[in-house]
């Protein structure tokens, strides 16, 4: 068993699709959630339940999410306008 507070493994598999940290999420991206796509329409930062930095993402769809700053999102195809 390997010590519990070490380094986590690295990600054996590379996903398909990219990703991008939610610290860096702009409005315009597009973001996998909840099994959508979805364009972001604001982002501002706020603490999250436990203290620390997250992210709040308002969607042009409608709604919100919080997500903690270093998670990281699937990234879409942005349209150009």
């Amino acid at each position: 068993m390997g010590h519990p507070f070490g380094p986590h493994p690295a990600r054996r598999d590379r996903l398909g699709v990219p990703t991008k940290r939610a610290a860096l999420v702009v409005p315009g991206d597009v973001i996998g959630y909840e099994g959508q796509w979805r364009r972001v329409k604001t982002v501002k930062a706020d603490r999250g339940p436990m203290g620390g930095l997250a992210v709040v993402v308002t969607w042009e769809e409608g709604g919100t999410a919080r997500f903690p700053t270093g998670d990281e999102l699937l990234v879409g195809k942005r349209d150009t306008d």
